[in-house]
């Protein structure tokens, strides 16, 4: 359980360190920061996310249907969220923050299953690497919504979106097992180990930590369905239909990781109030310390 703060701790630390950078740096540098993000660090990390591990049959049918389950009950309970009235007025902001109900922090992930028998690390690659496509399809999708275009624009943003292809790129590798030159892996692993950290000091950079311990209604019912009701459907779902241990406990962590720094990423980069993602990146790293304990010692117990 040590591993999960100590997994979580350094993110935050990160976010810390951002919010310090800010006095003794111009606005301008982090708009830059992000764009470099969202159109070369990001998309690395993704290929390289979606690319570890070529999945089984057995493993297709029951974590790759499962996790997509996962991702679109997020998607369903955010927007119920928004039809009780709760969240920004303006749907473009709200669209930057619905996408941090289904999105998931992977590097958290991939340390947090290691608590899991042998297999289970195998088992949380094939889970992020159907989820990612699919969690930037639902969020390209809602941002460009946001932004009011035409249907034809908005097919085209979501097509050639950087996250989306890098994520179907690395998918397609996993699934086809193209042989990848070990210098251009080496290259992507590098550029790909940029994107964490330069993401998390942008989200401390945008963020009023004020701001992060006045929690409204709206962040506590977004944080509750990503820390708590999903993971809790999840297990309880799973159990229901007799699904086996392994890809049942590695489903529940999937579904209780705190949501991805990504997200702040993608809202910047279509408009939506950075600001208003960033302080949900915190609050949900920051409640993760707490919740992600309690799930794993459900699922390893």
């Amino acid at each position: 359980m040590f591993t999960v703060f100590s997994a979580l701790i350094p993110d935050a630390l990160v976010i810390l360190a951002g919010v310090g950078l800010r006095r003794v740096t111009a606005a301008d540098l982090w708009v830059a920061i992000d764009r470099l993000n969202y159109i070369v660090l990001y998309p690395a990390l993704l290929f390289r996310a979606a690319s570890a591990s070529p999945p089984g049959a057995g493993e297709l049918l029951a974590v790759g249907f499962g996790v997509w389950c996962v991702v679109l009950t997020g998607f369903t309970l955010g927007g119920i969220v928004r039809r009780m009235g709760l969240g920004p007025e303006r749907f473009l902001d709200f669209a930057g923050l619905w996408q941090t109900a289904w999105r998931f922090n992977s590097a958290v992930g991939l340390i947090a299953v290691q608590a899991l028998p042998d297999g289970a690390v195998g088992l949380m690659s094939v889970a992020i690497g159907f989820a990612v496509p699919l969690a930037n399809i639902l969020a390209v999708g809602g941002l460009t919504r946001g932004n009011a275009l035409s249907f034809g624009r908005s097919v085209r943003l979501v097509a050639l979106n950087p996250f989306l292809l890098a994520s179907l790129g690395g998918l397609i590798v996993a699934m086809t097992g193209f042989p990848i030159p070990a210098v251009i892996d080496g290259a992507i692993t590098r550029i790909a180990q940029a994107a964490l950290p330069l993401a998390l000091l942008s989200v401390g950079a945008a963020l009023s930590l004020a701001s992060v311990a006045r929690m409204t209604r709206f962040d506590m019912a977004f944080n509750g369905i990503k820390l708590l009701i999903l993971p809790a459907v999840t297990w309880t779902a799973t159990g229901l239909i007799g699904m086996d241990d392994l890809p049942r406990n590695v489903l529940t962590l999937f579904a209780a990781l705190p949501t991805a720094s990504a997200s702040h990423v993608l809202a910047a980069a279509f408009g939506a109030d950075r600001a208003l993602v960033a302080r949900m990146v915190a609050q949900s790293t920051l409640l993760g310390c707490l919740t992600l304990p309690f799930w794993i010692a459900l699922v390893a117990g």
